[in-house]
């Protein structure tokens, strides 16, 4: 007998229906795979026999084949267990579930038949609703995920019995319920806060000028200066996500089984990857292609502490996601899009032994030392970074001290401003920020007067400023009137603009 049960499967961070279809036939007893099945797939039939009996029903000895449709399409996990056992069951006709065509079913299933937590739970739940199935049976670690979208009837399952029980109409499983909003403004919360940085003001403030603007800014101080600190801290003054952002993000870190308890992601990421991750883990790929730290920072923040030691080739990776906001893996039948709209962080030594410009320390490092550390990130990178600030080591008295320094959320409030004044600006072109502004755009929206110009041409002539570097002056300039609501630029933000440079003056 052939019976068919609905369920889902992900590729990427989209899902896809895919039709289980049951066979129970004479020949040797087996149960067989077929449709693009990965490993995890397969060895499902392994999971199936014990669960089945475990459950307390008889395991068909007759051929089973298991056809998952379309065969074209690569599956991938376990996520198929429990729709092939309840296939079996109905095809043996050990039991009878007449309306088992109104539900999607996923689930992984134990030895002992009780139904795993599986990945990718958002995209099937959002795929379920596109195709217009709205009853969706899961695992009970699941149920919060799915019941993001309130249309969604999810029916979270514990065990395979009670999963039968339930078809069958023997048991009733409440619909699992979740109020969105207020699951959503509860986990809006950052474990650290701007006001525990001490002292830095102008690092503080370079941090604002980067967060209102989208600038990616690359940090330079020596061992202990307080770095890492505040790296960690600029997610917390980006503005609050919205709840369209925040479903983008729970979709990747889903399909990467990173979702905890909650269901929902709902501050911005924050990705702190070590230096010696390779290419696929930071930009993301594989047989089975995977999101990489860029995705999983999609939204939020990526910071790269001691940039110059990373491997060039993750580094110079990073060039078509920092320009495009997505990243495309290709392979030989297909092509996978991950968003990865991130701000870049990054921080390193001044020189390879760390003490260059230390006032408590002596540099031992040459000035050709120096250089080739520093020429370690190649030119097309730190072309995308446009903010350089130099974070000096803090004295005694500062870091002893009481003063109380300014909290998150109220440099946030100023930071969503900013945020409102580039939206009306760009509403009519293809960009949000002012970091993204083309040479016609800057041309159109940083007007110079004679002020203006001779400080720039000033600092052409004296720190040897590229074309490159005064583009990313007028653009920090125009983040920086922005922020003190100015429809001009004026001279004070350009020399402001220009400190934001320090790479540019050199040694």
């Amino acid at each position: 007998m052939l019976s068919k049960i609905r369920s889902l499967t992900h590729f990427g961070i989209e899902a896809f229906p895919v039709e289980v279809e049951i066979d129970i036939g004479r020949g040797l007893p087996g149960i067989s795979i077929v449709g693009l099945p990965d490993q995890a797939v397969k060895e499902s039939k392994d999971r199936l026999k014990p669960a089945i009996r475990n459950s307390g029903f008889e395991f068909p000895a007759k051929k089973i084949t298991v056809n998952l449709a379309p065969a074209d399409l690569k599956k991938e996990g376990p996520v198929f267990d429990l729709p092939i056992a309840i296939g079996i069951l109905s095809s043996s006709k050990k039991i009878n579930c007449p309306g088992i065509n109104e539900f999607f079913i996923a689930g992984e299933l134990a030895l002992d038949g009780s139904v795993r937590p599986v990945k990718g739970i958002l995209p099937m739940a959002l795929a379920a609703k596109k195709h217009g199935i709205v009853s969706f049976i899961l695992p009970e670690e699941n149920a919060n995920e799915a019941a993001l979208l309130k249309e969604l009837k999810v029916y979270p399952v514990k065990t395979l019995n009670e999963t039968v029980q339930f078809l069958e109409g023997k048991i009733k499983i409440k619909r699992f319920k979740a109020n969105i909003t207020k699951l959503f403004e509860e986990k809006k919360h950052y474990a650290v806060d701007f006001k525990e940085i001490k002292g830095n003001t102008y690092v503080k403030r370079a941090a604002e000028v980067a967060s209102s603007g989208f600038h990616n800014i690359m940090l330079i101080g020596s061992p202990g200066s307080g770095k890492t600190m505040l790296a960690q801290r600029l997610s917390t003054i980006l503005p609050s996500l919205t709840m369209e952002e925040s479903l983008e993000i729970t979709k990747i870190y889903s399909v990467s089984g990173l979702i905890r308890q909650g269901g929902i992601i709902a501050v911005r990421p924050f990705r702190n990857p070590h230096h010696t991750i390779s290419d696929i883990a930071l930009i993301g790929g594989g047989s089975f292609p995977k999101p990489g730290e860029i995705s999983l920072a999609h939204n939020g923040v990526l910071f790269l502490d001691e940039l110059p030691e990373f491997h060039r080739n993750a580094l110079e990776s990073l060039r078509q996601p920092l320009e495009d906001g997505i990243v495309s893996i290709s392979r030989a039948k297909t092509q996978i899009i991950y968003p990865s709209r991130f701000l870049l962080i990054s921080a390193l030594n001044p020189c390879p032994c760390g003490w260059y410009g230390d006032h408590q320390h002596v540099c031992s490092c040459s000035t050709s030392q120096i250089l080739k550390y520093r020429k370690k990130i190649s030119g097309p990178l730190m072309d995308r970074i446009d903010i350089h600030i130099e974070v000096s080591s803090l004295p005694f008295s500062v870091l002893m001290g009481n003063n109380e320094e300014e909290p998150s959320y109220i440099i946030r409030k100023r930071v969503e401003k900013v945020r409102k004044i580039q939206k009306k600006r760009f509403k009519n072109e293809k960009i949000f920020f002012n970091a993204h502004m083309n040479s016609s755009l800057i041309k159109k929206y940083c007007h110079l007067d004679s002020e203006c110009q001779a400080l720039l041409k000033k600092a052409i002539e004296q720190i040897n400023l590229s074309a490159r570097g005064y583009d990313k002056i007028l653009k920090i300039a125009r983040t920086i009137a922005d922020m003190d609501n100015s429809r001009d630029i004026q001279a004070h933000h350009i020399t402001e603009a220009i400190h934001y440079r320090s790479l540019d003056k050199g040694l």
